[in-house]
Formats: C-alpha cells, structure tokens, sequence
C-alpha cells in the first residue's frame, strides 16, 4: 500500500506533520479526518519515513494486491463486524475500529476504503462490491439483503454460518480428493513414460519383423508422433483451449453451461446441486423472516445462490410470480430444484410458515452435503479403479497384441 506524506492542522489549531499508509490520496485524508486532523497537504512519498525508492513503494503496493484473502481472516473480520453491530457501534466506527485489528494487508485497504464510501454516503453493500477480490458476490449480496431488511446482524450471522460451513466442505473435498488425485497424476505420469520411452522400443522390434501393427499400437504411436515432432501444435492448441475456456466462462452463456454441466457430473454434480439448495433455503428464510416480497428475494438470490445456471431459472420465476401464481407451482417447473425442496416450500405456503419450512430444508441440506463429501472418496474409488484398468489394458493391447504375432512368426519359423 502506497504512503502518503501529510501536514495538517489538529484540534488546538497547531500544524503536525508525518506520514499515513492509505490506498488512494482521498483514504488518507479520511483516515487523517477520523484521527480529528484537518488535512492542508497530501502528497505521495516513497517509503514509510518519506524516504526509499518508487520500486520499493511499487513492489509493496503490488505484494498488498496479490495477497490472498484467507476464509480464516474473512470470518474473524465478520465476526468482529456482527459484535460490534450488535453492541450499537456505528459502522463507520466499527471500520476504523477493524482497521486496526487487521493484520492481512489487503483486507486492511479494503476495510480503510469502505471506511471512506460511508462516509462520503455510499452504502455498505456497494462500498462491499468494490473490493470482488477481498469479498463474494455472495458476501457482497448477504450485506444488500441485510440492508433492505434492516436484520444487517442476523444477515451477518447467517454469512459467518455460510463462510465457515463452506471453507469446511472445500477442505473436506480437497481431503476426499486427495487420494484420487494422486492416482491421477501417477497414472498420466505413467502414461507419458510408456508414450515417450517404452513403446518406442517395441515400435521398432515390431517393424523390423515387418509385423503390421494393430489399432491400439497405432494409436500409441499417433501420440508419439504428436508429442515428439508435433509438440508445439499440441502446446498451441491446449493454450488456446485453456484461453477460449477461460474467456468463454467469464461470460453470462460461459457461467451457465460451466454450471450445468457440473451439476450432471455423476458424483460431484449431486454434491454441487445440495450446496445449491442448502444456501437457496437459508438465505431465502431470512429474507422471508425480514418481511421483504418475494419478488425481492428473487432478485437478491440470483446473486446469492452461487450457481448461474439455478439463478437463470429465477427470472422465469419472477416472470410468474407478477402474474400471481404463487411460488411452489412455478417451482415445480424448474428442473434445478429438487422435489423434496419443492415439497417444503408448497407445505410452507399451504400452512404459512414458510420461513421454518425453509430453515429445516437447510438443515436437511447442510447434513447431505457433509455425508455425501464424507463417502466422496468411496465412490470414486470404483471409477479410478476402472480408469486405471482401462489405461492399462489399453497399452497391453498396443504392446502385447504385435509381441503374439511376433512369437506366432517365430514359432512358424522354425
């Protein structure tokens, strides 16, 4: 982060002098202002004292952008946020005092930046969205659903709920994957060993026996080719794939089918669909406990719900919901919503306790998403235990059907 040297005038009128860390010239007056200075001069220097080199002051401020924010960092900042709301601190107050708790820089120069949106009279949630990098657009949408309803406490503990509960399956998928990754990369490692070393040895006893070789062998040696005389096309193509794809999914069309095709993965996709639900009933049972419409709460959960290609179903949604036909008939039209989900919206709209309906569905959801994590491992085993067969009876096959007809010769020719 940049530092900015400062004289300015205090309380008594006498003029001080020094030096403030701050992200932009207008968060060190605001940070000046909050110490009860009046600012008269600001002026980017070099270094912390006012002294040290521009490359200093820039490898700072680029280390301050590319550090990461930890989910651990995220939740004790919201924590922190939720208590001293609670206790009746204003935000504004409850900034300056955050910026002083935090360590992690770059959430820091968020905190002093919000901080500065306030008070100039922007709302929480759009001095929130101005850091994507720092927080969500789940994150930023909880603040604008809390700021609607006025339960901004009771969003925030649902966040710090979400955050935490996340940051667990993450970790708990990460272990599951674990293993299967490692068989994975072994399994590619061995294949690029047996491409490039072993079968080239065995192409060349095959073809100087004059022994036509089969479709596998074929196959194997295509690949050689490739990545021997050919590897910069392969090196091209898999760079321009990777490009495309990136730049593809950053489109609304790109987010939609990357979405849905996750949500058809075989073991993944019933994973990713619960975590859908689960975040869909909690957020939506707040929101309904807040007294906002339901027509609201459509608009704030297609940012919330963390899936394009369930949020898109939301403007059909709302569509029919002005057309007043109430909410667990269109349900059921959607395909992304499970029936179980559609079930307890439709009792709660039938005995209007919709909000204790939803809370159970994420409870229900939340305990499905763990247990499926928990057996993760489990059912992929069977998969990569039939990746693994399929790899290695493909390369017996290349190098073992040419070796028969090989011995077959031999023994003819005796």
């Amino acid at each position: 982060m940049p530092f900015y040297k400062y004289t300015a005038m205090d309380s008594s009128g006498a003029n001080t002098k020094g030096v403030v860390e701050a992200p932009s010239p207008d968060a060190a007056q605001d940070i000046l202002a909050q110490r009860g200075l009046i600012p008269t001069g600001v002026a980017e220097t070099t270094g912390s004292d006012g002294s040290g080199s521009g490359g200093d002051n820039f490898l700072t401020a680029l280390s301050n952008r590319m550090q990461k924010i930890k989910p651990q960092d995220l939740i004790l900042f919201t924590k922190q946020l939720r208590t001293m709301l609670n206790a009746g601190i204003p935000v504004l107050q409850s900034m300056d005092v955050l910026y002083n708790q935090t360590e992690n820089p770059r959430l820091k120069a968020a905190i002093t930046s919000i901080g500065a949106d306030i008070k100039s009279g922007g709302t929480l949630s759009r001095a929130f969205a101005k850091h994507p990098g720092v927080f969500s657009e789940l994150y930023c949408n909880m603040i604008r659903a809390g700021e609607i309803s006025g339960t901004l406490t009771e969003v925030l503990e649902r966040l710090i709920y979400i955050v935490e509960h996340e940051f667990k399956v993450k970790k708990d998928i990460m272990s599951a994957l674990t293993y299967p990754i490692v068989v994975v990369v072994a399994l590619v490692a061995a294949f690029f060993i047996l491409i490039l070393f072993v079968l080239p040895q065995f192409v060349d006893l095959f073809t100087k026996a004059g022994i036509e070789l089969p479709l596998p062998t074929r196959i194997c040696l295509a690949l050689y080719d490739l990545l021997t005389k050919f590897w910069y096309l392969a090196l091209a193509g898999l760079g321009g794939t990777v490009f495309f794809l990136s730049a593809y999914f950053r489109t609304q069309a790109g987010k939609i089918a990357r979405d849905g095709f996750l949500l058809r993965l075989p073991i993944l996709g019933p994973v990713f669909k619960k975590a859908a639900m689960a975040r869909f009933a909690s957020i939506f049972a707040i929101l309904q406990a807040s007294g906002i419409t339901v027509l609201e709460a459509m608009d704030i959960l297609t940012g919330t719900i963390g899936n394009a290609y369930i949020a898109r179903d939301f403007q059909d949604l709302r569509d029919k919901l002005e057309q007043g036909r109430g909410l667990s008939g269109p349900l059921r039209s959607c395909k992304s919503f499970t029936p179980m989900m559609v079930s307890m919206i439709t009792i709660g709209e039938e005995t209007g306790n919709m909000e204790e309906m939803l809370k159970e569905a994420a409870k229900h959801y939340d305990y499905e998403v763990e247990y499926s994590v928990s057996k993760m491992s489990e059912l992929l085993g069977p998969v990569l235990v039939a990746g693994l067969t399929g790899v290695v009876g493909f390369f017996a096959l290349a190098i073992f059907l040419p070796l028969v007809e090989l011995m077959q010769n031999a023994m003819k020719g005796l």
